[in-house]
């Protein structure tokens, strides 16, 4: 590989997408907050693949359905804050890339699932949780904090300090 420098349009290009994917899970977040009763329930239910038993588990269970509706809404909303301000991007990235896996595995687009929640699209295997995650992994490895971002004004403290 070769050292080569991203272009400013380049950078420009991987901030916007750090900010629409955080403004996603910031919406999605919020949504859930203002809706009031708004229960991950009705989707860990309809799980049918690997993990389904732990799906359907924590929807019986009414203390752990309340910690995940709790760490849903709350996690979504913070993550997607950390993006738009660019702070803890990979650490907000990983937590993206987490949840989004954990959406993906409880109801993915596999031959011969059939659910009965509405689904958005048709989908054979790749669906937007995939792409959207693949986008998170890309944020993780390239820091667009540094660039534009409170990450850039962190990063800047942290190299000072250490130069003395």
């Amino acid at each position: 590989m070769d050292d080569t420098k991203l272009s400013r349009i380049q950078w420009g290009a991987l901030v916007a997408l750090r900010i629409l994917v955080g403004w996603h899970f910031l919406y999605e977040g919020v949504a859930k907050l203002l809706k009031g009763n708004w229960s991950a329930a009705g989707y860990l239910l309809e799980s049918k693949w690997i993990l389904s038993g732990w799906f359907h588990w924590m929807a019986s269970h009414p203390d752990v359905l309340s910690a995940v509706n709790f760490l849903n809404m709350w996690g979504l909303t913070a993550i997607g804050l950390a993006l738009i301000a660019g702070f803890c991007t990979r650490p907000a990235g990983m937590a993206g890339i987490l949840l989004i896996l954990l959406y993906y595995v409880c109801n993915p687009p596999m031959p011969g699932l059939f659910y009965s929640i509405p689904m958005e699209g048709n989908y054979l295997i790749v669906n937007k949780n995939l792409v959207e995650l693949g986008a998170l992994a890309v944020l993780v490895v390239i820091p667009t904090g540094q660039v534009i971002g409170i990450d850039r004004i962190v990063h800047k403290a942290v190299r000072r300090l250490k130069k003395g």
